[in-house]
């Protein structure tokens, strides 16, 4: 399955690896591809075994210091 979620506040590549790690923890993810608007909105894409809860993706982008925002 593929979800993808929008991310506000990343910057960099250091923030990139921060979402990647909290995701990619989230149990059942096989993959996670980020692609950085730096300033913008950000966009992941994750691909996972199952469904995942989209309470878990916003806690893990938090986690990671951002957040999750919905498609405008």
């Amino acid at each position: 399955m593929e979800t993808t979620v929008n991310i506000s506040g990343m910057t960099c590549a250091h923030c990139v690896g921060s979402v990647t790690e909290e995701l990619t923890a989230i149990e059942g993810v096989e993959n996670v591809d980020v692609e950085l608007n730096a300033g913008g909105v950000s966009r992941a894409t994750i691909t996972s075994n199952t469904e995942i809860n989209p309470e878990q993706i916003s806690e893990a982008v938090a986690d990671a210091g951002y957040l999750a925002v919905a498609d405008s």
